[in-house]
C-alpha cells in the first residue's frame, strides 16, 4: 500500500469516527419544544401566572401549547372586572385573582400613604367575585424596574401587605406574590407571621439557588413559581433564568426541582403582546418539563397548582 493510499484510509476512518460522534451527540441532545416535526404532545401543564390582556389569544396558546388552565389577574388592558368575566366565560380553562398592585396607577397612591381603602378595593372585589375568585394576585410589592414598570418597593411587613394577608387568611385563598430579594427579610418575617396563607412566589423572586433553598426550608407554605426562570434570556437581566443556555436546565436546579417537585409550579408570564413573544415564554415551559423526570413532571406541571386551588 502506498503512502498516499494509507493517508487516504486514514482521513476516511477520522470522518466516519466524527460523523459516528457527531450522530451520537445529536442523539444524546434532549428533545426541544421548539421543534415540530417529529415532535411528542405538549405536556398538559397549569399556568400559574397570566395577565390576561387578550382573552381570544391566551385560549389559542392554551390549546397549541398544552396549558389546560392557567391562573389569570389583570394586565394592562383589564381589570378585575373583566378578568373574574373571563373566568366565568371560560370556567374550564380560566382562574380567576383579584388584585390591588401598586403598579396601577389607580392603587400607587394608596400604597404610598398606606390607605386602608386599598383594602377595602380588595374586599370589595372578592365580594363581587364570590366563589369565582380563588386567589389573591400578582402583588407586585417590590419589583425592579422595567420597560413600562416603574418600581415598586413596599416593604412586606407595612401595614398594607398585612392586610392583605390578613384578608388571604380571613378567605382561606392564596396569594400571588412579587418580592425579589432586597426584602427576603421581610418577607420571611411575614410569612412567619401567617403561617396558614399559602404563597406562590412569583418567579420565586428571581433567587440563585442558595436562596431558593434555603426560603423553601424555612417556610413550608411558600410555593415556587417558575414563571420566566425559563426563558432563554430575560430582558432585565441574563442571570433570572435557570438554564445554562438555551436549551438545558442547570443541573443543581433540575436537582433541586426534583428532590422537592412539590414545592413548584410553571408559568409563562402571559401578556399577550405579540404572539411571537407568547409562543417563546410558552416553549420554555415545555423545554422546562421534558427535563424533569417523569413522577416529579407531574407534580411541577399540573397537579401542585390544582391541588393548591382545590381544582
Amino acid at each position: 500500500m502506498s503512502g498516499w493510499q494509507a493517508g487516504r484510509r486514514g482521513c476516511l476512518r477520522t470522518a466516519a469516527g466524527l460523523a459516528a460522534g457527531l450522530a451520537g451527540l445529536l442523539r444524546a441532545q434532549p428533545r426541544d419544544a421548539d421543534s415540530d416535526g417529529d415532535a411528542p404532545p405538549p405536556i398538559p401543564f397549569f399556568d400559574a401566572h397570566v395577565h390576561l390582556n387578550d382573552v381570544e389569544m391566551q385560549l389559542k396558546l392554551m390549546d397549541r401549547f398544552g396549558a389546560r388552565r392557567a391562573v389569570i389577574f389583570w394586565g394592562r388592558q383589564s381589570d378585575n372586572a373583566s378578568v373574574l368575566a373571563a373566568a366565568r366565560a371560560h370556567p374550564a380553562r380560566f382562574v380567576a385573582f383579584a388584585s390591588v398592585s401598586p403598579e396601577r396607577s389607580a392603587y400607587r397612591p394608596l400604597w404610598d400613604r398606606e390607605d386602608p381603602a386599598v383594602l377595602q378595593l380588595l374586599e370589595d372585589a372578592l365580594r363581587e367575585g364570590g366563589k369565582g375568585v380563588r386567589g389573591i394576585g400578582e402583588i407586585s410589592a417590590v419589583h425592579f424596574p422595567a420597560a413600562g414598570f416603574a418600581e415598586t418597593d413596599y416593604d412586606p411587613l407595612g401595614s398594607t401587605m398585612r392586610g392583605i394577608f390578613e384578608i388571604a387568611r380571613r378567605h382561606a385563598l392564596p396569594v400571588l406574590l412579587h418580592v425579589e430579594i432586597t426584602r427576603l427579610r421581610e418577607l420571611s418575617a411575614l410569612m412567619d407571621a401567617y403561617p396558614g396563607v399559602r404563597v406562590l412566589w412569583a418567579h420565586g423572586g428571581y433567587t440563585p439557588l442558595f436562596l431558593a433553598e434555603r426560603m423553601l426550608a424555612r417556610h413550608p407554605q411558600l410555593t415556587y413559581e417558575l414563571s420566566a426562570r425559563s426563558w432563554p434570556m430575560h430582558p432585565r437581566s441574563p442571570d433570572y433564568t435557570i438554564f445554562r443556555d438555551a436549551q438545558t436546565l442547570w443541573p443543581p436546579w433540575k436537582a433541586l426541582i426534583e428532590r422537592q417537585p412539590q414545592r413548584f409550579v410553571v408559568g409563562t408570564d402571559a401578556s399577550h403582546r405579540s404572539w411571537a413573544g407568547e409562543e417563546m415564554k410558552a416553549r420554555s415551559v415545555q423545554r422546562l418539563l421534558a427535563q424533569i423526570a417523569p413522577p416529579a413532571r407531574a407534580l411541577v406541571a399540573y397537579d401542585n397548582l390544582a391541588a393548591l386551588l382545590g381544582s
